[in-house]
Order: structure tokens, then C-alpha cells, then sequence
């Protein structure tokens, strides 16, 4: 949709002004009306006219003369004064609407910086129902410290973050063990959590190492 520029008072006045020279309203030479007459003319105030008038006086359009009002100078300065402001016109047009994008780019951008962080946040929370959860299966050495011991007594969530989905047993498989169940050696343990949590797991049940004899 192309947008609209409207400019300020004085420069729509000056601009009509400019068109009236232009069709030969006023000719060459012929005094344009008083300010106060103009102001009622275009119901503004006197110092909107003197601005008007001013800028076409800057321009070569008129002449603005103390006590006697403002005279036409030049039609060709009128026409070209209304050709480039068509020009500046447009040029302002564009520069607003970049404007508005380039704000609409600021926000867009924050809006997708909000919405990546909270989504981060999110999959830090929850497991995405799209896809597997991730497991590992932690075989319990002969030797583990952990055989004979409970999920209750080693505090094996707190000391690990992983969270036992299963035990296995040989053929048997014991699915979501309370605290109260025993690991035992060669038990195959079926983890959910982060690899990091898979790897505290590992060190928990792998056996201590003896120190060396000395010599």
C-alpha cells in the first residue's frame, strides 16, 4: 500500500502557493494578498503564512517585501520549487517507511531472542514428546561398591541426576525399582538422563582402585 506523506502546514500553503503561480493566478510581478488576509484565506495562523511565504522567498518564488506584502518573482522557480518537492516528498516517504521496517526488524529480532531463550529453557525442563528419551544401559562390574546396596542408601538420584528406568537381571526385569531394591553385581541398570548424568553413574559403580603395595 503507498503511503501517505503529509507535510506541515506551511509547506502545504507553500506548495498551493507555488501551483497558483504556476497557473497564473498570480502573475509575474503582482503582489500576493496580505498575511492576514492569507491567514483567513487557509485559516491558519499569520506567522504559518509568514513561514510559507519565507520559503518561497528562499526560493526565488517571491519577493517579500516589509510593509507591502510578498511579490511574484519567477513561474519558472514556482514550477521547479513544486517539481522538487514532489521529489523531497518521496525521498521523505521512503525514509519514513525504512524507518518503520528498521523497527520492525528491532522488534522481530527481540521477539525471536525471547522465544529461543524460552524454548532452551524449555527442553532444559522436559523431555520434547517428539523425541525418544534419552537412556543408557550401565552394566554393574563383580566388584562394584554398589552390590548389596539400595537406590535408597546411595542416594543415587542426588549423587548422579540419572533416574533408574529399570534393573535387569539376568531374564528378569524389574521396571521402575523403589528405593528399597538392591543392586546386584553384573545387574544391567537402564538410565534416563543427560550424558553427563550418565557418566556420574559410571564412576559411582565402577570399582575403587586399590593402591599400590609399597616397595
Amino acid at each position: 500500500m503507498k503511503q501517505i506523506v503529509v507535510p506541515s502546514q506551511y509547506l502545504q500553503i507553500a506548495l498551493d502557493l507555488a501551483g497558483r503561480i504556476t497557473r497564473g493566478e498570480f502573475q509575474e510581478g503582482s503582489r500576493i494578498y496580505g498575511r492576514s488576509v492569507m491567514a483567513s484565506e487557509y485559516n491558519v495562523s499569520p506567522e504559518t503564512i509568514r513561514r510559507a511565504l519565507r520559503l518561497l522567498a528562499d526560493m526565488h518564488v517571491v519577493e517579500v517585501k516589509p510593509q507591502s506584502g510578498a511579490v511574484v518573482l519567477s513561474v519558472e522557480n514556482a514550477r521547479r520549487y513544486m517539481e522538487n518537492f514532489e521529489g523531497d516528498a518521496g525521498v521523505y516517504a521512503i525514509y519514513k517507511q525504512l524507518k518503520a521496517l528498521l523497527a520492525e526488524e528491532e522488534d522481530l529480532h527481540r521477539r525471536i531472542t525471547e522465544t529461543a531463550a524460552a524454548l532452551v529453557k524449555r527442553r532444559e525442563a522436559f523431555a520434547s514428546p517428539h523425541q525418544p528419551l534419552p537412556n543408557y544401559e550401565v552394566p554393574v562390574p563383580w566388584n562394584s561398591p554398589l552390590a548389596g546396596k539400595s537406590i535408597g542408601e546411595l542416594k543415587f538420584w542426588q549423587s548422579t541426576g540419572a533416574t533408574i528406568i529399570a534393573i535387569r537381571r539376568g531374564e528378569t526385569v524389574l521396571l521402575s525399582p523403589g528405593p528399597y531394591a538392591e543392586f546386584q553385581a553384573e545387574d544391567i541398570l537402564v538410565l534416563a538422563g543427560t550424558p553427563a548424568a550418565a557418566e556420574a553413574v559410571y564412576n559411582l559403580i565402577k570399582p575403587k582402585e586399590e593402591p599400590n603395595d609399597p616397595v
